[in-house]
């Protein structure tokens, strides 16, 4: 036969497969040159035709002129126990959808109602190009079912094969053609040579409804075309005026021909990324789009050209300013995946940036509203600081903004960036204020709430032993909450509140972890130093504390985190052997916050959790499977210098210590908005005083003024308590796992830089679907950065953890955290077992600012 009769038949099989009875209506009778090609001849008798379509043995019946006797032929054949595959012919007939007397018939099969040059135009297609096409069937023209089966078979009566086919043979279809064409001229002297300016000029104008001048050369009809397209598809995508500098650029004026410009569009950008945003830049800058004054929100889309995604940044910055925070999480959400975000991983972290400016906003005015409404006792603000949809949610969208912030290259816009830090401020301000008043009037205590003091006595002696006690100087309660997310799915894990010591800091907190707090603690001064005191021991510092613990607790065990994390496994054995309690210190956020670099403090907060839920796993590995996570105090932290009016003067008297949160001494003056207690009112047989701002305040004294401790506010005082059981496993390291890596950088030289991963067809063979990952920056045996996000993949923020499904690249933005790492690898672990699934070959070095 040819090609046109062998798609129409594989069309009608098609049919006969999925309901085994088609009725086929031609009204215009034009494929009845078709049917005759089945039957092997015209219709002689109107008897059923045994018939073959495309491998599908069936019988043919043709209307004749009565639907009666037409369906008396056919009722034997489809009443019977056995499905017998039938098609139903009716030319000259329309179908009547309401009273047709094969109405069962059309029910029990299917009905067919095909259009002759709709079919054979599929087939011409495969080729010749549409505009060749266009003309072989022109639309205003009858053109018989013979005319078209000679051109399908290249008959003299049709026309000669394409010859921009043949020149773009390594193309499909008609875009697939033009988009190599737009973006490259390397075939412009072929097309030249074989005269097919014309044909490529026919396709462009059926295609696009572009009318290109004639007797033009290629690159002029390339760079008009390629303005009319990219020009078209912002004009679909504006809700306002388009630029006056697009006037002079014809429009296309149908339907179909908006859905032809759209689809190239998005061809060249998946096809030929690299070209297209060379091509789209340089089309911007020659219509001075950069300059377009487009209104706020008129963009529904931005992938045609640069300029469109930094004007919806901005604009996503003035309804944060504007604190339409739900508005602009709404513009984020619908511009977060675009082609040019995607593509620049610099772009993608200024997008992050303003999504969590805009959740912390949103946050800082619900939680505003619910801390105006609170009246109940302390208890009562406690528990809606940390029940499961807590206010503690506050603090750690502050801490994600901020150490997010911290690790960008360029900052966000400084007005948006200050509305939400102020929100967030004003939040704390309300919650400690509050807080405070509820706290003096419960008499400086929590009922039914476990105090810091007992930590010791009621959770770590109760473990099971060996056991972890990890002291993590200034970890908020939020920080405890990550933690807890971020540790193994097997683990079993529980977190408890705790109330701190007051006043919230170091040497306090830490003594009123030690074993016998609970039954004697008190805040005491001794010559010219302050610190807990239990039974007859002072304890004003580290030393001091490690000493009355060793004392206290047969087979004790000190690690500093660092030092417990850089142990080689068979030396951490070795050191474990024997140990009952092993007390795990980290300083890492406190050392930080005191020391006045909040930048770094902001860096390294993430870092902290990681290494802590890291140091958990490798106990466990070495046999010490139960641990005890809690902290001395937590912090106040935000992001610049406290304004003036926060600012407070000392109480003056016989000062022992001053801290940016607290007075410890005796006599003085209560400066106005700050509260006064007495040592005795705590519970500590001491003659000292204690002087804090009522809420958020500071004094006017040394420390950071971004960064500090000390008060009674829910952030300072409220401390986690994670119990964790990690079972103990032998950690696999398989030396090739079904990761692969490439875009590895030679050197890190910003603080987020992107590598893209791939999940092999290795694992494919065992059924899996996809798996998660944990991807991690590794120096000296620490983590030293996280993911901050991934493109075109299922991402958790909360534990870093990637979804991989099989052969679909991943690009994830990684976070250097620790600056001070000389080099780092880049690791894959399975976040079920720890098992590392890829660790680069070779360490690469940092070398920020290069």
């Amino acid at each position: 036969m040819h090609p046109l009769h062998d798609y129409v038949a594989k069309q009608l099989a098609d049919k006969l497969k999925s309901r085994w009875v088609v009725v086929w209506y031609d009204e215009r009778s034009e494929f009845q040159s078709f049917v005759n090609e089945m039957r092997g001849g015209a219709r002689e008798t109107g008897e059923l035709v045994a018939i073959t379509v495309n491998g599908i043995a069936t019988r043919l019946a043709e209307y004749a002129g009565s639907m009666f006797e037409l369906r008396a032929a056919v009722e034997p054949h489809i009443n019977g126990d056995t499905a017998t595959a039938l098609i139903v012919y009716m030319p000259g007939c329309a179908r009547d959808r309401r009273a047709s007397v094969l109405m069962e018939l059309e029910k029990a099969g299917t009905t067919w109602e095909p259009q002759l040059k709709q079919l054979a135009k599929h087939v011409l297609l495969q080729q010749y190009t549409l505009g060749i096409v266009d003309e072989m069937i022109p639309y205003d023209r009858k053109v018989s079912y013979d005319d078209l089966a000679r051109a399908a078979a290249g008959s003299a009566h049709g026309e000669l094969p394409s010859i921009l086919k043949s020149i773009f043979h390594d193309t499909s279809g008609n875009d697939a053609l033009l988009a190599a064409w737009i973006v490259s001229d390397g075939r412009d002297a072929e097309i030249g040579s074989k005269d097919a300016t014309r044909e490529l000029e026919k396709l462009i104008k059926v295609r696009l409804g572009l009318e290109l001048p004639t007797e033009v050369a290629l690159p002029k009809l390339r760079a008009v075309t390629l303005r009319y397209v990219l020009a078209g598809e912002l004009r679909q995508d504006l809700s306002c005026e388009p630029p006056t500098s697009l006037e002079g650029i014809p429009e296309p004026a149908t339907r179909d021909e908006k859905a032809a410009v759209r689809e190239l569009t998005r061809r060249l950008r998946s096809s030929y990324p690299d070209a297209y945003a060379a091509l789209a830049d340089r089309v911007e800058e020659e219509l001075g789009l950069k300059a377009a004054k487009l209104l706020p929100g008129a963009l529904s889309a931005i992938d045609t050209f640069r300029f469109e995604e930094r004007a919806l940044l901005r604009y996503a910055g003035d309804l944060i300013a504007a604190r339409k925070f739900g508005d602009a999480l709404e513009l984020v959400a619908k511009c977060e995946q675009s082609f040019w975000i995607d593509r620049d991983v610099g772009r993608k972290a200024q997008w992050e940036a303003t999504r969590r400016m805009a959740e912390l906003g949103n946050l800082a005015i619900e939680i505003q509203s619910a801390v105006d409404k609170m009246s109940g006792d302390a208890t009562a603000w406690l528990n809606a600081y940390v029940s499961k949809d807590g206010w503690y949610r506050l603090d750690q969208a502050q801490r994600r903004l901020e150490a997010w912030v911290a690790n960008l290259e360029d900052e966000p816009e400084e007005r948006p960036l200050g509305v939400v830090r102020r929100a967030y401020e004003d939040a704390c301000y309300a919650m400690a204020d509050g807080f405070t008043k509820a706290l003096m009037k419960a008499g400086w205590t929590i009922a039914g709430m476990l105090h810091q003091t007992r930590v010791f006595s009621e959770v770590v002696s109760e473990r099971p032993k060996p056991v972890a006690y990890f002291l993590v100087d200034a970890m908020r309660f939020e920080m405890g909450v990550d933690l807890a997310e971020r540790l193994p799915k097997s683990s079993e894990v529980a977190i408890r509140v705790a109330v701190g010591a007051l006043p919230s800091i170091t040497p306090i907190g830490m003594a009123a972890l030690m074993p016998g707090a609970s039954s004697s603690f008190s805040v005491v001064a001794q010559g010219e130093k302050l610190g807990g005191r239990i039974e007859d021991s002072f304890l004003p510092d580290l030393a001091s504390r490690k000493k009355f613990a060793a004392a206290r607790v047969p087979g004790l065990v000190d690690f500093a985190l660092d030092e417990l994390l850089s142990q080689q496994p068979s030396r951490l054995t070795k050191k474990l052997d024997g140990a009952h309690v092993v007390v795990v210190r980290s300083q890492e956020i406190d050392h930080a916050g005191e020391t006045g670099f909040s930048f770094q403090a902001r860096q390294v907060m993430d870092t902290v959790i990681d290494n802590l839920a890291r140091a958990i796993r490798k106990l466990a590995v070495a046999g010490i499977e139960h641990a005890v996570v809690t902290a001395d105090h937590g912090h106040l932290f935000f992001a610049s210098d406290r304004d003036d009016s926060m600012r407070t003067d000392a109480p003056g008297g016989d000062t022992v210590e001053l801290h940016r949160r607290c007075w410890i001494g005796r006599g003085g003056s209560t400066p106005p908005g700050c509260v006064r207690v007495a040592a005795s009112a705590l519970g500590y047989p001491s003659d000292l005083e204690f002087v804090f701002p009522a809420a958020s305040g500071v004094f006017l004294a040394g420390g950071d003024l971004a960064f500090h401790h000390g008060g009674p506010s829910l952030q300072e005082l409220v401390i986690p308590v994670l119990t964790v059981r990690t079972k103990a496993r032998e950690s696999a390291r398989p030396s090739a796992g079904p990761i692969t890596v490439t875009a590895l950088p030679e050197a890190v030289t910003n603080r987020i830089f992107s590598v893209t991963f791939t999940f092999g067809e290795k694992q494919m063979i065992l059924g899996a679907i996809g798996i998660q990952v944990r991807p991690l920056l590794m120096a000296a045996g620490k983590q030293v950065g996280t993911v901050g996000l991934a493109v075109d993949a299922q991402f958790d923020r909360a534990t870093g953890c990637v979804e991989l499904v099989p052969n679909r690249p991943v690009t994830v933005a990684f976070l250097l955290t620790d600056e001070s790492a000389p080099s780092v690898r880049v690791v894959v672990q399975d976040p079920a077992t720890d098992a590392e699934l890829y660790r680069s070959p070779n360490d690469i070095p940092v070398r920020l600012g290069v």
